[in-house]
């Protein structure tokens, strides 16, 4: 498979980067073994490069599937909301620890919004940088689903990858449209930095026109690689075709398609409100007695990482 270098980084990254959040107890709620099994058969066929979080509990399952994995050869990102120097630290010796690796690739600052949130996040950036010095992390960065977000790293040569949400329609970008994020990831792609697209279908919404929708995101030439959440060996294999031949054969799709996600809250969900506070997106709402999804929910799960009694699952 085809790599990319991100921006001006030593990093290189297949086109295609495996978004794993889709394998844990949020969604699939896969075995250690079956996440495993399913991250080195990416690699296999060609996909190095994979992205995480702290919030989504899986890595696990990543320590498990680097046992048969070139490490060399194999980029990590992670995400975490630390906004101390202490909670940054905390952050990253988890994950090497519980990675059990000595470095983390990629190393970002979840959910950024603009200048405030990082200018309020700044002890952390200033860790995270130290810790590049050091060799712990070989290069740091944002994720965002803003163009203020986007635009806001333009103040900081020490942000080297953005991790931002593009798709053809512009579902989930809170500040601005398609053409808005377009543009400014140009500008950032111009200072050298490197873009890894996430959202690319929408959280689902735009899995009827598929082929489009990865297409559009494949056409930008700024962007390095593209996230895509992956649960099953059929949806690795899809999204193979999509980039290589631009489509998904019939086989592969009528498979995928029996496994379409949803976000489910289950009849004993108590209405607490705590999904909703969490969302940023308006993707889900109190109605009566329990949490229902909104037309726009992302099916990123985030909400079901708050929820007290575990009732909200995206399947």
């Amino acid at each position: 498979m085809e790599r990319h270098r991100l921006g001006t980084s030593d990093i290189e990254v297949s086109r295609l980067c495996f978004g794993s959040l889709t394998m844990t107890p949020f969604q699939a709620d896969l075995s250690i073994e079956e996440g495993a099994y399913l991250i080195r058969y990416a690699y296999e066929r060609g996909i190095n490069f994979l992205d995480t979080a702290e919030i989504y509990e899986n890595y696990a399952y990543i320590r498990e599937a680097l046992k048969g994995i070139s490490r060399d050869d194999f980029v990590i990102a992670t995400k975490s909301y630390a906004y101390t120097e202490e909670m940054a630290r905390k952050s990253l010796e988890k994950a090497m620890k519980e990675l059990d690796t000595d470095y983390i690739d990629i190393f970002l600052l979840h959910e950024q919004e603009g200048p405030e949130t990082i200018s309020g996040h700044l002890e952390a950036v200033e860790y995270f940088i130290k810790a590049k010095e050091e060799g712990k992390i070989r290069a740091f960065g944002i994720s965002t689903h803003r163009v203020a977000g986007v635009r806001a790293t333009m103040a900081y040569k020490e942000i080297q990858i953005v991790h931002p949400l593009i798709n053809k329609r512009g579902i989930g970008i809170i500040d601005g449209s398609v053409d808005d994020m377009i543009r400014a990831i140009g500008e950032i792609s111009q200072m050298g930095k490197g873009i890894y697209a996430m959202k690319v279908l929408a959280g689902g919404h735009l899995i009827s026109e598929v082929e489009d929708a990865f297409s559009f995101v494949k056409g930008i030439s700024h962007i390095d690689s593209i996230a895509i959440g992956m649960q099953s060996v059929d949806e690795i294999q899809g999204n193979i075709e999509l980039l290589e031949k631009g489509y998904i054969s019939d086989e592969i799709k009528e498979r995928i398609s029996r496994r379409r996600r949803r976000l489910i809250v289950a009849d004993y969900c108590i209405a607490c409100g705590r999904c909703v506070e969490r969302c940023r997106q308006d993707g889900i709402r109190i109605e009566g007695d329990r949490a229902v999804p909104n037309k726009n929910c992302l099916l990123c799960g985030y909400c079901a990482t708050v929820c007290p009694d575990f009732c909200i699952k995206v399947i």
